[in-house]
Order: C-alpha cells, then structure tokens, then sequence
C-alpha cells in the first residue's frame, strides 16, 4: 500500500481522536442540560412561558428566633398562568422541595388568593402577572453556620391554551448576620394578596342532590352587593367552569354551585376562600377571606361515570393503569442469560445496520494494510473491540445515571440532542473531505502530529470503535430491544454487562477475523484500489451528513439545518486553505476562520436551539384509505375504549431503522389495507426530541430505545413485533385482531 493511502486512511480516525477530546469530555456535563433538565442549581430559570427565581426576606438576619421567609417568585408571561392548591377543573398546584441545613425546617406554602381562569365551560385558579409563593423558615436553636443554604427543586405547570410542565434546581445562601431584603416589595405584595382567615361564626354549607348550597356570614363589609369568587381548597368537589348563582341578604352572602358528580371527597369541614371576582390581569387575585365552614346534612351519593363511555373506558384505564404499575412487565420473563444472549446477537446485526457502513468501511481497509502482518492485526482486532465494548459500556453508564437523577431518557438518547447531532455533522463532514483528498492532515497538521499515526496505530483501531459506537448507539436491532429494556431495571453491575456483551458482539466479526488466517488470506492485497475505495468511501461519509442534517432540521426548524450547512461550507473553505501554500494560505485561513468565528457566533443558537414541534409534525399523510394521528396517552386511551385496535409507531427522525420501515412495510399496499379492513388506528409516537411521555409507554412495554412497534387492543396484552419489520409479520399480526 502507497505510504500517502495509508496515512489517509486512518486520517479520520486522527480527526475524531482530536473530536472526541473537544466534545466527549464536556458531554457528560451537558449532557441533562442539553436535553431539557437543570442540572446545575441557580437562582433564576428563564423560559418563553415564565420566569422563576427564588427569592428570600429576612431584613433582620437569619439567627435563631428571627422570622424568615423563602419563596418561588413566578413572572408569567402575558396570557400565561399557573396554578393555586385547588387548580380546578385542569392543571396542577406548583410544587416545591425543600433542601434545608440541619436546625432549619420549612412550613408549607402560603398561598396567595386566586383568581378563575374560565376556558370555555371550564374553569382554572391560579395565578398570572408577577407572584410570590412564600414559605416560612423555622430556625432552631441548634443551628451553626455563617449563612444558610438554602436549596429548592421546584415543579410548575404553565398553561394558555397549552400546557408546558416546567422545573428548577435554585440554591440561594442567606446569611445570618446580614440583611436580606431586596425582595422585600415582593413579598409584601403576596402577603397583602395572602386570604385573611376568620372564624366560620354563622356560616355553613347544605349539600343537595347535585349542588352545594353556601351561606356566609360576617365577610368584609365592603363586598356587600359585589360579586364574589368561591374557591374551595379540596380538588373535585365542585365543577368551576359550570353557571352558579349568588346574592346577598343583608350581611349574608348566598351562593348556590354544582356539585360534581364524581367527587371522591364528602367533608364535615370545609376550608375556603372567598374574594371579590375580578378577571385575569397581573398577579394574584384580590385579597379574600379565608373560612373552615362545616356542612350541615348528608352528601348526596356520587354518580356513575357517564353512560356514553361506561365499561370501555373503564376497562382501558385499568389497563393503562396495570401497565404504568409494572412497566417492565413484558420483558419480565426474560432472565439475566436471555438478555446477555440477546444482547451479542444484537450488536452482531447492528454491523448490517446501513449508518454502521461508512465507519465500518474505515475498518476493511485497514484490515487490508495489515493483512499481511499477524501480529499488527491481532493487536488491531483487540484494539477495535476494546474501544466498541468500552463506549457501549460507558454509554450505558451515562444512560443510567441520567435515569438515576430522574431523566427519562433511553437508547439513542444523545441524538436528541441538537448540539450532538450538529458535532457529529462537522466530524463526518471533516472525515468526508479529507477522504475525497481535499486536505491532507500532513499538510495542515505540524509534522509531529501527522506522524502519531504511524507510530501508534492500535490507537487509530481504537477510535475506530469509539467511533463505529456514537454511530451505531442510535440503532435498535432484532433481539436488543427487549435485552436493553430488562438492562434499565437490573442493579448497575448486571446492566452495564449487558451494554458491554452488546459491544462485544459488535465488535465479534472483526476480532474473529483478525485473529484467523483465513479471513485475512481472502482480503485483497494492499494496492492502488485501495486509494481509490478511499475517495469512494468519501460519498458515504456525505450521505451521513445529509441524514444528520435532516435529523437537525426535525429538531431545530429549517433555520437551524441552513445554518449548520453553511458553518460546514465555511469549515471546508478553511481545511482547504490550509493545505495551500506561500501567501494565499496565510490570507485565506485568516479570512475564513474569521468567517467560521462570526457565524458560530451569529447562526449558532438558531442550530442548538430545540424548537417545539408544529402541529402534526410527526403525523404522515392518509393512504389507501388510513391516516396517521400524532399519538399522545390520551389519545391512545380513547381509542382503545372506543374499541378500536391502535397501531402505536415509536420512532424517531435519528433512527435509520425506523425511516427503513416507514418507507417500506408501513408503505405497503397490502398492509395498510389490512390496516383499514380491520379498522385500524395509526398513532406515531415521535421520540426525536426528549419526550417522557413516550419514554415512559416503552418502559410499560419492556422497551428503551426505538423502532418499537406494538399493537393494543381492548382486553388484550399489547402485541410487540420485531425491530425490522416484514410485510409478513405484520399482516400476521393484523390478523389475529
């Protein structure tokens, strides 16, 4: 082999050895913030919806025996809000966790008045504008430190029309000697708009078939004749978006409200707020009256669920909720020894997999070189496999982790991430060119560098492993996906052996052949094809940054792929000029880094950004008669109780396997005519952003990657079919429906 092909062929292999120092390092840092969590405390968590900052009052310092208050200060933006204790007919009350120094306890929310939030004949209570949930901080006199540390995990639902469910860690130190009162006015205000409590006196409230009759005594005499709001603090009783009515006799204020027919709550007291009603527009609601009235007479007995959807909506939703409760259950069967087996086979068929080749292509020729040198190629053969069985190990190390501080994140889960994706592109864009022969790292490199290669080349067989595994992780092949989903739930030791058997039998073609003679006495000889299968190799290398392109584009908008495509015209501009000679070089580098600096600094975050998908993003057009839906629990959960058989895809835009079988078996003709003889709903469970809603319907099928493809139906245990799938199993599937 010519000294220059083989110093090209392993050049990508020094490339992603330098990658791989400016990018895996950091990653696993990043790797919760990049993917939607708040790893790393703060004080403020910003958000298009809302922003959240915690906050504390203590102007007379934090010894023992001083009041001090905490609290989650919530800015909504204009039309957004989130919620009280009682949400009312939707939503979720904020909550918050409290991380405190041995001495020092937290009491419970002090939660400001409401306002309604009516959404058609619904009806929500919480909050918009600016508000502060205050929190008392008892200090006991045992407590010793300078300053208290005060740490907060805080959870909020924030809703318009939508709702996006939000988090933060916040840390904030308060010290004991010191003065903290900047937040003074904020707390102020939410004190002010805090219920005043007084005593029920005359007061009660007369359940009735269907309504709750309520009579109030001795309220602000500047209500009387005004219209009042009624929040009770118990969930469910009433129904807040129904009409009520309501009067004032004298000093006695009279309402009547419906009861609802499903409470599961018949209380002999009832705590309450009363306000004056005022429409949604900055802050808390107006300050009410807070009252623990107790009921007079019996509850009426609750109603059934509604005749229209009696059985089968039950039925599924004690089946959903069987499911939920045991989310492994179909993998359950499966021993440690099936799972490990499953797992050699996997990585065997995960070398067929079509995003595997391009690496895959690097290794054959390197085999090639060393053909003809036993110990060369044993050693490389050992090299390749530890670096596939190390990654694999480690990615699945970082993968449970993840999950251990409360990712719900599965196979593949790195590719949802736009910053992964876009690294990946530059690297095989990177490796691409200096295949078709536009750069040569002798060139561009000091000549101590471009020398490693010769001197180190198990080093190069190696990162062919690291890299063969960031490419391949993605992928689910047959007899992984249940061995993957059993691994989540095993003790760590036992997990990371599976993930590391899933490396071996990848790796398990190449180590058998570089250890048996006859495998390398059928290879070509070196020669000048090898020169030429190099640049060839170059157009896989395109096509694999085509893929990561339109995976970039699934998750940042179409703004987000163009700018990435012009960072890699640019960054070929500038690998170009450096492998140029006299002043042209030293002219052309300069303006072309300078050109690369300024559009990473310009079009960057519109590639890193995460965009929210648009409606029906993930839903492909009807054929031959059937449709695919975007499919949510909800979505799901009805259709089965309507008695209709659903047809669940869970897939992702960074899964080749899955836009395989898209394109080919649920194409088909025959199959989506048997799809609609049979009635046949299509839902499309799109996992290429981080969504745990769908991570948590895989886990209830003993799953953590994708493709998945599974098939319920009423009274039935969900039929999960093969990763690839075929026209036959599919048809085969449909018809024992």
């Amino acid at each position: 082999m010519p000294p220059t092909t083989a110093f090209r062929a392993s050049a990508a292999l020094r490339l992603f050895g330098a990658w791989l120092l400016a990018v895996a390092l950091p990653l696993g840092a990043a790797a919760q913030s990049l993917l939607g969590n708040p790893a790393a405390s703060a004080t403020v968590v910003q958000s298009d919806q809302a922003r959240a900052e915690i906050v504390a009052h203590a102007p007379d310092g934090a010894g023992p025996g001083q009041k001090i208050w905490v609290g989650l200060q919530l800015t909504h933006a204009p039309e957004w809000h989130t919620y009280w204790k009682n949400a009312g007919d939707s939503g979720l009350p904020t909550e918050l966790r409290w991380t405190l120094p041995p001495g020092v306890s937290a009491g419970e929310i002090a939660w400001p008045t409401p306002r309604k939030f009516p959404i058609g004949n619904l009806a929500n209570y919480g909050y918009d504008g600016t508000v502060v949930l205050p929190v008392p901080l008892t200090v006991g006199p045992d407590f010793k430190g300078d300053a208290i540390n005060v740490q907060l995990y805080a959870a909020w639902l924030v809703c318009r029309k939508e709702c996006i469910p939000e988090e933060g860690n916040f840390t904030l130190n308060i010290p004991v000697n010191g003065s903290t009162g900047s937040a003074g006015a904020a707390f102020a205000a939410s004190f002010d708009a805090a219920p005043k409590d007084q005593p029920a006196a005359g007061s009660q409230l007369q359940p009735e078939d269907g309504f709750l009759n309520v009579s109030l005594t001795q309220l602000p005499a500047a209500w009387r004749g005004k219209a009042l709001e009624f929040y009770p603090e118990t969930t469910g009783l009433i129904e807040p978006g129904s009409p009520w009515t309501q009067a004032w006799d004298g000093e006695r204020w009279t309402a009547r409200v419906p009861l609802s027919p499903h409470r599961s709550e018949s209380p002999t007291q009832l705590a309450l707020v009363v306000a004056e009603a005022n429409p949604p527009g900055s802050g808390p609601g107006l300050a009410g009256a807070r009252l623990d009235v107790p009921v007079q007479g019996a509850w009426p007995a609750p109603a059934p669920l509604p005749a229209a959807v009696p059985d089968a909506l039950q039925a599924a939703l004690d089946a959903n909720a069987a499911r939920a409760a045991a989310p492994v259950s179909s993998a359950s069967s499966l021993t440690l020894g099936a799972a490990l087996l499953g797992a050699l086979l996997g990585g065997l068929i995960l070398n067929l997999m079509p995003c595997v080749f391009p690496v895959l292509a690097i290794k054959v020729m390197a085999f090639a070189k060393h053909a003809n040198d036993r110990p060369a190629h044993r050693a490389n053969g050992l090299a390749y496999t530890a670096g596939v069985v190390l990654s694999f190990t480690a990615l699945g190390a970082l993968l449970l982790g993840l999950r251990a501080a409360g990712e719900q994140l599965g196979w593949g889960f790195q590719l949802q991430s736009p910053t992964v994706v876009a690294g990946l592109a530059v690297l095989f864009t990177l490796i691409g060119l200096n295949l078709a022969g536009l750069f040569e790292f002798g060139n561009v490199l000091p000549s101590r560098l471009a020398t490693l290669q010769a001197k180190n080349p198990t080093v190069d067989a190696f990162l062919t492993g690291v890299l063969a595994t960031a490419i391949a992780s993605p992928c689910t092949a047959p007899f992984m996906g249940a061995s993957l989903g059993l691994a989540i739930g095993l003790p760590a030791a036992q997990a990371l052996a599976v993930f590391a058997v899933l490396g071996l039998g990848m790796a398990l073609p190449y180590l058998a052949a570089s250890w048996i003679p006859a495998v390398a006495r059928a290879l070509p000889r070196p020669g000048a094809w090898m020169d030429t299968f190099r640049r060839g190799m170059a157009f896989p290398m395109f096509a694999t940054v085509v893929w990561l392109l339109w995976v970039l584009g699934q998750q940042s908008g179409i703004d987000g792929a163009a700018g990435l495509l012009m960072l890699l015209v640019v960054l070929a501009l500038l690998v170009w000029s450096l492998g140029l000679r006299g002043k042209s070089r030293a002219a052309l580098s300069v303006v072309s880094l300078a050109g690369l600096v300024w559009l990473g600094w310009t079009l960057g975050p519109n590639v890193t950004r995460l965009q929210e998908p648009s409606p029906g993003q993930a839903v492909a057009t009807s054929q031959a008669g059937v449709s695919w839906q975007a499919w949510s629990p909800e979505t799901q959960a009805a259709l089965v109780a309507e008695g209709r058989p659903v047809f669940v895809d869970f897939t992702a835009a960074w899964c080749v396997t899955c836009q395989y079988n898209k394109r080919t078996t649920l194409a088909d003709a025959a199959v989506l005519g048997d799809m609609a003889g049979k009635n046949v709903a299509l839902l499309r469970a799109d996992w290429t952003r981080r969504d745990p809603a769908v991570t948590a319907a895989l886990a209830t099928l003993g799953r953590n990657g994708v493709p998945v493809y599974a098939i319920y139906k009423n009274g039935q245990a969900p039929q999960v079919l093969s990763e690839v799938l075929s026209v036959e199993e599919v048809r085969a599937a449909l018809s024992r429906l």
